[in-house]
């Protein structure tokens, strides 16, 4: 099972996640075969970290949530929330696996907040800047609770574009960078 996890940044944790980004990174070397796609996200000027997103696959909702939980900043108090869905994958590959590489262009995450009729199933047809697509789903898997969208854009009204506005009760666009050790 796929699950988005977004673990989003206390105001001023900055110091304490810059103190524990090696045991951060520690114990994501643990699930490198099950990640999907990792990096933090910045404030508009990109000085600021103000969180970290994850797509994993984990056996069941549970494991996901041991997963969010025990990461050493949640831990140590530098989130403020945390996140956690199951997603599904409609690109089928990890970040990795992106064909425009881990620099060049600006990156964004995508997060359409939303319930009821499911909305943006369909992988957009312009897919070469997709990083990661996938709806955001309940524990069961059954029920639609919005969308994730991993890409490289222009600007953020680009990258927002991609989701169908009215569709959303909120649709939030942060900027992003591919994760993982430097």
């Amino acid at each position: 099972m796929e699950f988005f996890c977004y673990h989003r940044d206390r105001p001023g944790s900055g110091a304490l996640r810059d103190e524990l980004v090696e045991e951060h990174w520690s114990y994501m070397d643990r699930f490198t075969a099950e990640l999907i796609a990792r990096g933090p996200t910045f404030t508009d000027d990109g000085d600021t970290a103000t969180g970290s997103v994850h797509i994993v696959d984990l056996p069941d909702p549970a494991a996901a949530r041991a997963f969010a939980f025990d990461e050493p900043n949640y831990q140590a108090g530098a989130y403020r929330d945390v996140l956690v869905r199951r997603w599904r994958n409609l690109l089928g590959r990890t970040m990795w696996d992106f064909p425009g590489g881990r620099t060049g262009g600006d990156r964004f995450l995508v997060l359409g907040l939303g319930s009821g009729e499911a909305a943006d199933l369909a992988v957009p047809s312009d897919r070469d800047d997709l990083i990661a697509y996938g709806p955001l789903l309940s524990d069961d898997g059954v029920g639609w609770l919005g969308t994730a969208v991993l890409l490289r854009a222009a600007d953020p009204d680009s990258a927002r574009a991609v989701l169908t506005p009215d569709r959303y009760a909120d649709i939030e666009v942060h900027h992003w960078e591919f994760g993982g050790r430097r």
